[in-house]
């Protein structure tokens, strides 16, 4: 698998959502605490190459947890990269130029870089694609950054495909980020997917487990893509869940191979929360998964997803 110039190889991303709290009585200025600091520093020196973060994630903690890691090892280490996103003004909605140049800066005065990778247009719900696109807005500040050597790629980040095909098929981005829309349970974003490969970005599939549902161990067991599960949805997990148990194989590794067998998919986006987490996803990538799993999960029939864009 080749990425984009000087990417490492990396079938799994790092996922930083879980990393970083509001901190001590709810204030998320507060330092990282020691446990958020080791937890990054096991993302930052695990084996598998990119770490994704955004400046929304904790409220910024999650990038100064990711940073405090950065400087006790003397600098992110050789074939890692870090990753992240622009963000809305969490108290305002504001998503123009101007919040992506503050929002560049407050990333990398967390992190302690000077530049970036790759940062992209996230969850840009307040605004929209019209308002991203014109001048004085969202993307002029993204490709602004590029442009000035501050961020090498400009990619874009969101849920609903309708919405991410029209950034896509402007030209502008190199890579594409779609959550919880390609898992055992919703291959919706699969189509867009292979177009963005075909039109040569980097396609990035974050929440393989759609939140929990689909991944082992989890206290997620009603909820998909952040939203309740129906009935008849838990049933086809459970019904799921039986056929891996056939196969000898657990659910979240079948969850995890199916969004990595996808040619489109360059590397699959892990959210990790934990050391213990972290150990389990070598342990998930070592299972093996029989090539007849994937014909037995298709006679289940197509699953209810939740989620309808």
């Amino acid at each position: 698998m080749t990425g984009p110039a000087g990417w490492p190889t990396a079938p799994v991303t790092i996922g930083t959502s879980g990393l970083g709290e509001l901190g001590p009585d709810g204030d998320p200025s507060q330092p990282p605490t020691r446990a958020e600091v080791d937890l990054a520093v096991g993302m930052l020196t695990s084996p598998h190459g990119l770490v994704d973060t955004s400046n929304m994630y904790a409220r910024g903690r999650s990038e100064a947890a990711l940073g405090a890691a950065i400087g006790e090892l003397g600098g992110v280490p050789e074939g890692t990269l870090v990753l992240s996103k622009a963000d809305r003004d969490l108290e305002t909605g504001a998503f123009d130029r101007d919040r992506v140049w503050r929002s560049f800066e407050e990333s990398t005065a967390r992190l302690g870089l000077d530049r970036l990778p790759l940062y992209q247009l996230h969850d840009p719900y307040t605004v929209t694609f019209e308002q991203a696109m014109a001048s004085g807005g969202a993307v002029q500040g993204l490709t602004e950054l590029r442009e000035q050597g501050l961020i090498d790629l400009v990619g874009v980040a969101a849920g609903p495909s309708d919405l991410l095909a029209r950034y896509v098929r402007t030209g502008v981005f190199d890579v594409l980020l779609s959550h919880n829309r390609y898992t055992l349970v919703d291959s919706s974003a699969g189509p867009l997917m292979q177009e963005a490969a075909e039109r040569g970005l980097t396609v990035l599939n974050a929440a393989p487990f759609g939140g929990g549902l689909l991944a082992n161990g989890s206290t997620n067991t009603t909820r998909y893509g952040y939203r309740a599960a129906p009935p008849e949805l838990l049933t086809w997990v459970s019904r799921l869940r039986e056929l891996c148990a056939e196969h000898g194989v657990s659910t979240g590794a079948a969850a995890l191979r199916f969004s990595m067998r996808s040619p489109a998919v360059r590397s699959t986006v892990v959210g990790i929360s934990s050391l213990a987490r972290l150990a389990e996803l070598d342990q998930l990538l070592a299972e093996q998964v029989p090539p007849q799993l994937w014909d037995d999960v298709a006679e289940l029939g197509t699953p209810p997803s939740t989620l309808t864009d």
